[in-house]
């Protein structure tokens, strides 16, 4: 599922509650450590950092924690939460980009405490959004100065997120030509469905990323490019025909990435092609 409802809005009243929270990421309550970690692991309680954000104006819109084979790690295992400026939000139109932030973390062990800057792009009259990439990454290690590094990290993350605004209006004077679509597509098709190697076994063509799911997203700049190859990457939903042990035709669809660390690993990668695109086209990386 996404980390967004389907109803999500940008006004106050899409904030999450703690007791949203609490149903849907319990794991954001943990002030200690899973009974497997040693002594040397230091929790980062998210919930006390997440107080802290939002005194600083940073608000909960998104949540969702991973699953765990061991139940006793359900309450400390792997979150993400994302938060926005609410108070910027009245001016946001149709279209336009907001900068988010990232929160990861993890009591037991399957993750450091990783912060990120998002950014995300209002698609319909709706509201609904769709996740158009990470950038920068501050991580924080359960050992050591951790309240120090968290709050150098944050503040770090977010000059990184104001900074990656300009993407939007620079990759959207960057008109690719057709085989500029497609060496992007093929890149993104290995990035998705490719193994270690890099070898693809799917039905699904390169092509088909670049299929946009809405009128307004047929388009071919960068960014328009980027967001369309995000979004069929990510949602799933494509469609192909492949054939069984017993060479019979089946008809297949591909998911959604629901995974927290493959979606980001994802989006990272799509945000690394478009920057290298956008360089190739003659902009300046936004990591200079």
């Amino acid at each position: 599922m996404s980390i967004y409802a389907s109803t999500a809005r940008f006004d106050g009243a899409r904030v999450l509650s703690e007791d949203d929270l609490r149903k849907l990421a319990p794991s954001v309550f943990a002030t200690t450590a899973h009974e497997s970690r040693s002594d040397r692991f230091q929790p980062i309680p998210t919930i006390e950092v997440l107080r802290g954000l939002m005194a600083e104006g940073f608000m909960p819109v998104g949540a969702k924690q991973s699953r765990s084979r061991d139940a006793s790690k359900l309450d400390f295992t792997k979150h993400m939460l994302r938060l926005r400026r609410i108070d910027e939000d009245h001016t946001l139109r149709v279209g336009d980009t907001v900068c988010e932030i990232l929160l990861k973390n993890a009591n037991d062990g399957t993750s450091a405490y990783d912060l990120m800057a998002g950014l995300f792009r209002i698609r319909c009259m709706n509201s609904l959004v769709a996740q158009t990439g990470t950038i920068d990454s501050v991580k924080v290690r359960h050992s050591g100065d951790v309240a120090g590094k968290v709050i150098e990290g944050t503040y770090r993350v977010l000059g990184e997120a104001q900074k990656a605004l300009v993407a939007p209006a620079e990759w959207s004077g960057l008109t690719l030509a057709r085989d500029e679509r497609m060496a992007f597509a093929e890149a993104a098709h290995v990035l998705r469905f490719g193994d270690a190697e890099g070898n693809v076994d799917t039905p699904i063509e390169p092509a088909q990323l670049l299929q946009p799911r809405r009128y307004d997203d047929r388009a071919d700049d960068l960014w328009t490019t980027f967001n369309v190859a995000q979004e069929n990457v990510i949602k799933g939903g494509l469609r192909g025909v492949a054939r069984d042990a017993n060479g019979r035709r089946r008809r297949m669809s591909t998911r959604a990435v629901n995974g927290i660390d493959q979606d980001v690993k994802l989006n990272k990668a799509l945000w690394v092609l478009s920057q290298r695109m956008a360089e190739i086209k003659g902009v300046q990386s936004l990591a200079a």
